[in-house]
């Protein structure tokens, strides 16, 4: 196998983990939120069921990234920083994206 597959493993798993979280804990906290599922995709809020089972699924495959596909290992450097790499960038597209229907693109003043 190439040496970079298990970054991308790493990467990708970063992803899908940091995605996994916002879907996961609306959906356990009983609120709408938006998923690929909704009308319009990405737009329009899904129920709270939909968000826990898409946040489990991003947990799933997260997990057969890291755990099975790039053998993910806590201890190696560039395993964490390319996984912390994926998390980061997924989550600050989440934030400008999600965050034009939440408010929270810009600071509130004083």
């Amino acid at each position: 196998m190439m040496t970079w597959l298990p970054l991308v493993a790493c990467f990708f798993g970063g992803v899908f983990s940091a995605n996994a979280i916002p879907h996961f804990v609306a959906g356990t906290m009983g609120r709408p939120f938006q998923t690929p599922f909704a009308k319009p995709s990405g737009i329009g809020l899904s129920s709270s069921t939909v968000n826990v089972v898409w946040g489990f699924f991003n947990a799933v495959v997260a997990y057969l990234l890291l755990a099975h596909a790039g053998s993910f290992d806590l201890r190696t450097r560039s395993h964490i920083l390319t996984f912390a790499l994926g998390a980061l960038l997924i989550s600050l597209f989440a934030a400008r994206h999600f965050g034009q229907f939440h408010g929270g693109t810009t600071s509130p003043r004083p």
